[in-house]
């Protein structure tokens, strides 16, 4: 993809499940000068399509969709597409939603509610090559701690403990030992530095480690 000729208008898709923010965000885009809104898809499989049909030069997209989440379909698109440029815009503000759509190759992230003028701005500078990280973002991001990281095999169990479930029916589940699902357990919460499980749950919810 080719940053668009000078004096043209930035192109836009838009990303989101819900039809009501896609229509309030097109209107938006359509007061701000030199914009225009190219395609709109309510899922991820859609977005990946309608992306390698029109190229758009910037995509908003939300975290949470249907089908595909947002990370993955940043990943698909740019697996096809590396110079394809992102700006998240989504509800969700937990360090590692912002840090595994920023390794996914996001180049902004705007938290849902924060001015309109903040979006166009960054807009301007991911077309330009830039990122755009507003302050409360950078903010949430330089407090997560590298250390808590947890690997596939221990988010599996935590989304199981947040189901409610035993270590015996999460051994039974994952066709672990269950003397393996303790010490894991026991190593999600040193990780997350809580006490419990309930404790693990309400901050991996905070974090953005799990959604409901």
């Amino acid at each position: 993809m080719t940053k668009a000729a000078a004096g043209a208008a930035i192109r836009i898709m838009l990303v989101d499940d819900h039809p009501i923010v896609r229509i309030g965000l097109a209107a938006l885009i359509g007061t701000l000068p030199g914009m225009e809104t190219v395609a709109q898809a309510g899922g991820g499989r859609e977005a990946i399509g309608l992306h390698r049909q029109h190229k758009p030069d910037v995509t908003l997209m939300d975290l949470r969709l249907p089908d595909l989440g947002g990370v993955e379909v940043i990943r698909a698109i740019r697996a096809e597409s590396p110079e394809a440029r992102f700006i998240v815009l989504t509800t969700y503000e937990g360090d590692e939603d912002i840090h595994q759509a920023l390794q996914a190759g996001a180049r902004g992230y705007i938290i849902k509610g924060l001015p309109h003028q903040l979006l166009a701005d960054a807009i301007k500078r991911v077309h330009a090559g830039g990122r755009y990280l507003p302050q409360v973002v950078k903010e949430t991001l330089a407090n997560r701690t590298p250390s808590s990281d947890l690997s596939a095999r221990e988010r599996e169990i935590l989304e199981r403990i947040a189901q409610g479930k035993s270590n015996r029916e999460i051994a039974a589940e994952l066709d672990l030992a269950e003397i393996t699902v303790k010490m894991r357990v026991s190593a999600i919460l040193e990780r997350l530095d809580v006490h419990d499980r309930t404790e693990a749950v309400v901050t991996a919810l905070q974090r953005g480690l799990l959604h409901l």
